[in-house]
């Protein structure tokens, strides 16, 4: 007996981010067949930005012991009380540019998308400066990653709201959006 519906936590998810002002472009769902390992993955970015340059890719993955441990807690737990709010999945939010031939200044860059995602969704700034040929000037690659733990007792009971997140990831994702075209240059 699942106690969990995790499909439709993903389905609901997407569904929210739409409402909020994304653009879904595609979704996988992978099945490691020795662990069991599950990841969904869903390809959005913002309505506006259809033609790129911006692409967010939200993760959630899902550890088997974890939710074997959930399900545990919920069939031992009595009918009429909840099990501890112990087991949580990660929702990872990646934003990736293409090479930019301008690539901004990572600490300010940094700075200025922590105003924007707070503490509630802290985000990890970083680049690769890569040649395409040994004569050609470096190219940045930008990647910004946020990571929060989303409750599977909360996914149970249809509370595990998402809007504010969801807000702050359009808020990025249209900050970048704007400063992409100077980075493209």
């Amino acid at each position: 007996m699942a106690v969990l519906d995790l499909a439709g936590y993903v389905s609901d998810l997407k569904d929210h981010a739409v409402e909020h002002g994304f653009h879904v472009h595609d979704e996988r769902h992978f099945v490691e067949s020795y662990s069991l390992r599950q990841t969904w993955e869903v390809d959005l970015h913002p309505e506006e930005g259809c033609a790129g340059p911006v692409d967010l890719y939200l993760t959630l993955e899902v550890e088997p012991r974890v939710l074997l441990g959930f399900e545990d807690a919920v069939l031992t737990t009595p009918d009429d009380d909840q099990p501890e709010d112990l087991y949580h999945f990660p929702l990872s939010f990646t934003w990736a540019l293409p090479p930019l031939p301008h690539g901004p200044d990572l600490l300010v860059l940094a700075t200025e998308l922590a105003g924007i995602g707070g503490p509630d969704l802290p985000l990890g700034v970083s680049a690769i400066d890569s040649f395409p040929s040994a004569t050609d000037a470096p190219e940045r690659s930008l990647k910004i990653v946020a990571q929060v733990a989303v409750s599977l007792l909360k996914i149970r009971n249809n509370e595990e709201e998402q809007c504010e997140l969801l807000d702050r990831c359009l808020a990025v994702s249209r900050q970048l959006l704007a400063a992409a075209p100077e980075w493209l240059d």
